[in-house]
């Protein structure tokens, strides 16, 4: 039985981040693992030019922790007044990595999102020439479609005509939470990749509605039934270089969440190595744990992999977690896995 695995320092290719008091608070739980992330962009105001993204990677930089080895990679907030030339500009300045496509109306501050697609193609054609990645929220935000089948109903109506539109964009479908797009990632023509949850790969449907409501599990894009639970954990277990890291770790305050109409977003950059260790141990497939966490991603985005290692041991007593974390503008709740975690990093 394994009891300790040394793999690559591994990255996070979608978190959020925010601002002020609560970036102070959460950025030293991503730099103790993790050598670089993908760092969403909505803000309020959100990042939307070449200038904001320069303005946040500074305020990033400025809190980061004394010692801290880490890279922020940042990404521009799309929307139907991007300007083009900003765009292609801030990438061939190394500046940016990706560009978000919200659909608006769909998770936090994305009512600035796009609401006809077609108004951002030339934006779109101008990455196309550049290869920059869009990394897309792909879920529809119409009424008529059930909050558990936007996912599906985002690759019908949305990201397959565009792929047809586009053939070469180079797409990352984020927080892929069904079989359907594990399914279409894996299978497509072309140039796409899709990242995967901590807490996707953890918990389904009844962690969050079974004996009650638990508003630190409710997150967007939504957690689905079990089978599609099981469908993630194959596809991130397997090998598959299409498949990578994107923990969508999310912080909101306590009041936020539990509140009559509480915020989507679950904080889980303090334990995902734990989670994801306990995860590919239960799926039989720790050798694959350092290409979904370490080396898919960079391979995605033309970076090289770390050179610095981490090393997670299993030990007989669960690994203790604080259950919350203060900020200076009040407390913030840790993702609760729904089972003991063995694995520590050490």
């Amino acid at each position: 039985m394994t009891t300790s695995i040394t793999i690559r320092r591994p990255d996070d290719w979608h978190l959020h981040l925010r601002d002020d008091a609560m970036m102070r608070a959460v950025l030293p739980e991503t730099t103790r693992h993790f050598a670089r992330a993908i760092i969403m962009p909505n803000l309020v105001p959100p990042v939307v030019t070449a200038r904001d993204a320069a303005a946040y990677r500074d305020r990033i930089l400025a809190a980061l922790p004394p010692g801290a080895d880490f890279q922020p990679l940042m990404t521009l907030y799309l929307t139907e007044h991007t300007d083009p030339d900003d765009v292609a500009a801030a990438f061939a300045e190394g500046l940016i990595h990706a560009v978000k496509l919200y659909p608006a109306g769909a998770t936090t501050n994305s009512a600035l999102g796009v609401k006809t697609l077609k108004n951002v193609y030339p934006v779109l054609d101008r990455m196309v020439q550049v290869g920059l990645p869009l990394c897309i929220h792909g879920e529809v935000t119409t009424h008529d479609v059930d909050i558990f089948d936007r996912e599906q109903a985002f690759l019908d109506r949305v990201l397959i005509p565009l792929r047809a539109d586009m053939p070469a964009l180079k797409v990352t479908l984020e927080h892929i939470t069904t079989a359907q797009g594990i399914d279409y990632v894996a299978e497509a023509d072309g140039d796409i990749a899709g990242t995967i949850t901590t807490h996707h790969l953890m918990i389904n449907r009844n962690h969050m509605l079974v004996g009650g409501i638990r508003p630190h599990y409710y997150c967007l894009p939504i957690v689905k039934r079990a089978s599609h639970q099981q469908a993630l954990r194959r596809a991130a277990t397997s090998g598959n270089p299409r498949f990578f890291l994107g923990t969508d770790s999310a912080p909101h305050l306590d009041g936020a969440k539990e509140s009559a109409c509480g915020c989507a977003g679950v904080f889980s950059a303090t334990n995902t190595m734990s989670c994801l260790a306990h995860v590919f141990e239960e799926e039989n497939a720790l050798d694959q744990l350092e290409a979904f966490t370490s080396l898919n991603g960079p391979a995605r985005y033309g970076l090289a992999p770390n050179e610095d290692t981490i090393t997670l041991e299993k030990r007989p007593e669960p690994t203790a977690y604080p259950a919350k974390f203060d900020t200076d503008d009040g407390p913030l709740t840790l993702f609760d896995p729904a089972t003991p975690l063995h694995w520590h990093v050490t």
